[in-house]
């Protein structure tokens, strides 16, 4: 199993010490987003967990406590982007505290365990495409050593975060546009030591250098476990997605950064209700376990196959 933590949910920075907690007993719960009266148990074993995947805007909160993943293989994706706080409210300034995390974390763990993440991305009268490439340029070359990878993806607009972008005044951005941009962020990249991929992208940014990208990706858990993993593509994300099947550890609506563009917290009154109930010893993120709910442990496997193959570079199922 790969665990996703989170793809909801900024974990690393307001739910450390709930997750280490998660790991210590061995065992989290997951409320069912489409059905909240199920909750599905997942065990935490490391001989179940192959791969911990982290999403993050700020993983500070966890550097002191890395070594309490010891057992786990796991790796990052930062996103570190140039918007400022109208855009992403909850976060600290970037030049003197998120970008030196990224390359202490990096530096502790390895270029291969911390992606970068400038995404999504829109357009506005004030951030413009020339806005994008000073500051993509400027993260770049501060990481430069650092990452081997950024990945960019362009905004979907999503019906809940609609208003939010109108008040933002997101300009619509064309294909062309895109390319141009995508085109220009590669140069940079490259000339910083880094591949660029684009994540679940519809248009096809490869004529501009940008491969298409699987960010829970089967060849970087491979590389980190020194395992071949055999697992499928996630039927659950979109099909531009090219992340392979995992189980998210998180819950909507209970990430503090505060993101207008974020699918994941779109319920103000949520957010502060979950946050009002947030027990740091408890076995799941948000509202705990009542009597009307019902919990059942899922079945979860390893993925890992004992030798790797040097053969079977992609595997019997991809």
């Amino acid at each position: 199993m790969i665990l996703s933590a989170s793809r909801r949910t900024d974990l690393p920075n307001y739910y450390s010490d709930w997750f280490l907690n998660r790991v210590r007993e061995g065992f989290l719960d997951v409320r069912n987003p489409f059905n909240a009266r199920q909750i599905s148990r997942i065990s935490l074993s490391p001989e179940v967990v192959d791969c911990i995947v982290f999403w993050t805007k700020n993983p500070a909160p966890m550097l002191g406590r890395l070594r309490e993943l010891e057992g786990y293989d796991f790796y990052f994706q930062f996103t570190l982007t140039g918007y400022g706080a109208e855009v992403e409210a909850g976060l600290p300034d970037k030049r003197q505290v998120l970008i030196p995390t990224f390359k202490r974390l990096a530096q502790e763990l390895g270029r291969e365990r911390v992606v970068w993440r400038y995404d999504p991305i829109f357009i506005s009268g004030r951030y413009t495409p020339e806005y994008h490439l000073k500051a993509f340029g400027e993260i770049a070359r501060s990481l430069c050593g650092s990452a081997d990878l950024v990945v960019i993806s362009f905004l979907d607009l999503y019906q809940k975060i609609r208003r939010n972008m109108e008040r933002l005044e997101m300009e619509p951005m064309g294909t062309e546009a895109m390319l141009e941009l995508a085109g220009a962020m590669a140069k940079i990249a490259y000339n910083c030591g880094m591949a660029i991929e684009s994540c679940a992208e519809a248009v096809d940014l490869s004529g501009a250098g940008v491969a298409h990208g699987s960010c829970i990706d089967r060849k970087r858990i491979e590389r980190i476990t020194g395992c071949r993993i055999r697992c499928r593509k996630d039927a659950n994300q979109r099909l531009e997605c090219g992340c392979v099947e995992s189980v998210d550890a998180g819950s909507y609506n209970t990430c503090l950064n505060g993101c207008a563009y974020c699918y994941a917290t779109f319920d103000r009154e949520r957010i502060l209700e979950h946050r009002a109930v947030f027990d740091p010893h408890s076995t799941i993120l948000g509202a705990p376990p009542g009597p009307e709910d019902t919990v059942r442990p899922r079945a979860t496997q390893s993925f890992k196959v004992p030798q790797m193959s040097l053969f079977d570079e992609n595997g019997p199922d991809q």
